[in-house]
């Protein structure tokens, strides 16, 4: 890249799961990064190895407070992402949506700056419809326990497309599906995570109800490339568009692949499902695949076997099981889904 196309570019939640793996992408392609994150699941653990790069700027902040930097493109990738997570403080995680879009929106429409929103298939919530395409409304508990992520997640939306219509702002809205990968915190709550860590240290693997609810799961590499493939499409296309694997697999079949491919003893045991956890999640990528030319390209054993030998350090040095949940290098508020 010559010298003259280096853009400087902020990443909020960038010290997060996907947020670390954007900001070593972006550092790649030559630009100058600014990484926001306040930790409060973000690890500097994921962004050390950025550290002595002389193009990467890491920023402890908080994004639902005014964030007065210059750059050229923002992605606001910063809210916790997983239930354990953001239900830990269910009213931070709505203002880290709302008031961190509002502040982005700010900071954006100031520097006449294209920003993308990280937004999520959770807006779709228990859908009655499936696979889930970009016009389906959704079907979503306003008052239930995942709402706080949920409904902060679309009134975000909400308010990146009216900056865009009122304020002919240049925005993207990328509506992530179930993501996986190294990075991810081994303490999450989520079901990928979950399985490694009790596969790995020889516990039963939990399964909820029936184990016959679905899930799609995208490796975060593909991931990291339709960021930026939606980033760079012309102003006049900003989404919403579905981002994630259109492969669908039960949990009973994802628990089964893991202990194999992890050479585990453990067992299965099955608990009850939890309230609002939708039945079937699978997106519909065909808005992604004709305007970003975009589809995964790694396979589930592939993707799985890379995230488990990642995981495989937390058992030997003993200390993932010992984390609680959501304290991890715990900060005032926010991190990087």
């Amino acid at each position: 890249m010559k010298e003259c196309d280096s853009k400087r570019i902020l990443v909020t939640g960038g010290a997060g799961f996907l947020g670390s793996h954007l900001c070593e992408s972006l550092l790649a392609q030559g630009h100058e990064v600014l990484c926001v994150d306040n930790f409060y699941t973000g690890s500097k653990r994921n962004i050390a190895h950025l550290l002595a790069e002389p193009r990467f700027e890491l920023l402890r902040h908080d994004v639902a407070f005014p964030l007065y930097v210059e750059v050229d493109e923002i992605y606001n990738l910063a809210c916790p992402a997983s239930p354990v997570h953001y239900q830990n403080d269910p009213v931070q995680t709505i203002k880290t949506s709302v008031h961190g879009a509002l502040n982005m929106l700010g900071l954006a429409k100031r520097l006449k700056a294209p920003v993308l929103q990280a937004s999520t298939s959770e807006v779709y919530g228990d859908p009655q419809v499936h696979p889930q395409k970009e016009d389906y409304w959704g079907h979503v508990n306003p008052i239930g326990q995942r709402a706080c992520y949920d409904e902060g997640k679309r009134c975000a939306e909400t308010l990146f497309m009216d900056y865009r219509r009122q304020h002919r702002l240049n925005v993207k809205i990328a509506r992530i599906f179930n993501t996986y990968g190294p990075r991810m915190h081994p303490n999450d709550g989520r079901v990928v995570s979950n399985f490694i860590m009790q596969a790995l240290a020889g516990q039963p693997l939990t399964v909820y109800g029936d184990g016959s609810q679905t899930r799609s799961f995208c490796y975060v590499d593909d991931m990291i490339a339709a960021f930026d493939r939606l980033m760079r499409t012309p102003d006049g296309f900003g989404g919403p568009v579905n981002l994630g694997n259109p492969v669908e697999h039960t949990m009973l079949e994802l628990a089964e692949r893991i202990i194999a491919l992890s050479r585990s003893r453990s067992a299965i045991v099955f608990k009850p499902l939890p309230s609002d956890d939708p039945a079937r999640r699978r997106p519909d990528i065909a808005l992604a695949r004709a305007v970003l030319q975009w589809e995964p390209k790694v396979g589930l054993d592939e993707g799985l076997e890379c995230t488990i030998d990642y995981f495989r350090q937390f058992v030997k040095e003993g200390d993932a099981l010992a984390i609680p949940p959501a304290t991890q290098e715990r900060s005032l508020h926010a991190q990087a889904k």
